[in-house]
């Protein structure tokens, strides 16, 4: 990873997609808002409620506004990665060399993932389910799909879906008689499945059973027993899916449609890609699930990342609307170091801003709000910051 001075944004690159990643690392950063907090202190307010739980994981099935921010980010790998491609190639790079640059940046992402992870930790943590980490271990399979035609790309987003739900249902459902606690799961856990679905059940399933064994081949301090969050290692596998599911639609913003088919394809696909995950998962086959990335949920989230993508490009590159999205460009522009300062620099900053201005500036409007305006303050020296690179063109590039 490199922090080093870079050229003037070339002038085919498009607006939509920083804007669209800026957003992402937005709504990411943005959890220093607390707005579940805001809410959970005003319960009589519908706002402040749908507010919080948009900002907040759904517990197990179905998605949230803040669920989609993985699936956006790992969408938006692929969405770049025909246009990194061509400029790499343009500029006289080998294929050998785009792909040893490929592998050094799928391990520098896992290693990343990893060391995030560890933050606070007395020793190396070595869990693969942090978003970088995840990304990491499908890169090498998406850069090779970057040189196929797209007939081969939804063949292989085919295999993937079709392959991962196989593999689920192959592997058996928790018997009645299963002990949830023991994994982390109240047995009255009103989320449990039954019947065919019960192979997707938290802490219980063939991705839970892989990471009992995988995870303990590492050095820990205790064995790997289950993961709080349900989070898994070999959801990189349909994430990888949803990486190429970009790729389709990168390539689709890179071809000579014109502006309106490019926009009505990504909104075509959207819709269809949407429906069918909610299909799945209405007629039981497939439940929404995201923490273990179900086919499912690659297939709806997928359908949003190709209605947001297609929404961007119409209105930003389509129109030619650039100028309000400049603040979501700044982030979008250094994605890589918004996400390190959400992990590395928000208490250092929260800290400091409590230290030397005291807490009452952030209680005017009242206790409720004063988490909301002291992560804001934090969320605003972030953005400077990363406004403060760009005026610089220092990106952090991996």
């Amino acid at each position: 990873m490199t922090t080093t001075p870079a050229s003037p944004a070339p002038a085919g690159r498009l607006a939509s997609i920083d804007a669209y990643r800026g957003l992402v690392m937005f709504l990411m950063m943005a959890e220093v808002l607390h707005l579940a907090g805001v809410a959970a202190s005003l319960p009589e307010s519908r706002l402040w409620e749908t507010l919080g739980r948009h900002q907040s994981h759904v517990e197990w099935i179905g998605c949230s506004l803040h669920d989609l921010i993985q699936p956006s980010f790992s969408f938006l790998v692929g969405v770049s990665l025909p246009f990194s491609i061509a400029s790499r190639l343009a500029r006289g790079q080998s294929r050998r060399r785009l792909l040893l640059h490929a592998l050094w940046r799928a391990a520098v992402l896992i290693a990343l993932g990893i060391f995030l992870r560890s933050i606070g930790d007395s020793r190396t943590d070595y869990t693969f389910e942090d978003t970088l980490t995840q990304i990491g271990l499908g890169y090498p399979f998406l850069f090779l799909l970057g040189f196929r035609p797209q007939r081969e790309r939804w063949i292989a987003v085919a295999v993937l879906l079709v392959g991962t739900w196989v593999a689920f249902v192959l592997y058996p459902a928790p018997g009645p008689d299963f002990d949830y606690a023991s994994v982390g799961v109240p047995p009255d856990w009103p989320h449990l499945m039954q019947g065919f679905e019960s192979h997707w059940n938290k802490n219980s399933n063939l991705a839970w059973a892989f990471d009992r064994w995988f995870l303990n081949l590492f050095p820990r301090d205790k064995p790997f027993l289950y993961n709080r969050g349900g989070y898994a290692t070999i959801s990189f596998v349909p994430t990888l899916a949803t990486m190429t599911l970009g790729l389709i639609g990168g390539e689709v913003l890179k071809s000579g449609r014109s502006a309106r088919g490019k926009v009505a394809w990504l909104l075509a696909a959207g819709a269809i890609s949407m429906a069918l995950g909610w299909g799945l998962g209405e007629l039981h086959l497939c439940p929404i699930v995201k923490r273990i990335w179900t086919p499912s949920w690659v297939l709806f989230s997928g359908g949003w990342c190709f209605l947001f993508l297609g929404a961007a490009f119409g209105v930003i590159d389509g129109f030619g609307w650039k100028a309000w999205v400049f603040p979501l460009t700044v982030i979008g522009m250094n994605s890589i170091a918004a996400y390190l300062m959400s992990w590395l620099f928000e208490g250092f900053i929260g800290d400091a801003l409590t230290r030397h201005l005291g807490a009452e500036p952030f209680r005017v409007l009242g206790e409720p709000y004063e988490p909301l305006l002291h992560g804001a303050a934090v969320l605003a020296v972030m953005w400077a910051l990363l406004f403060w690179m760009d005026r610089r063109r220092l990106y952090l590039k991996i």
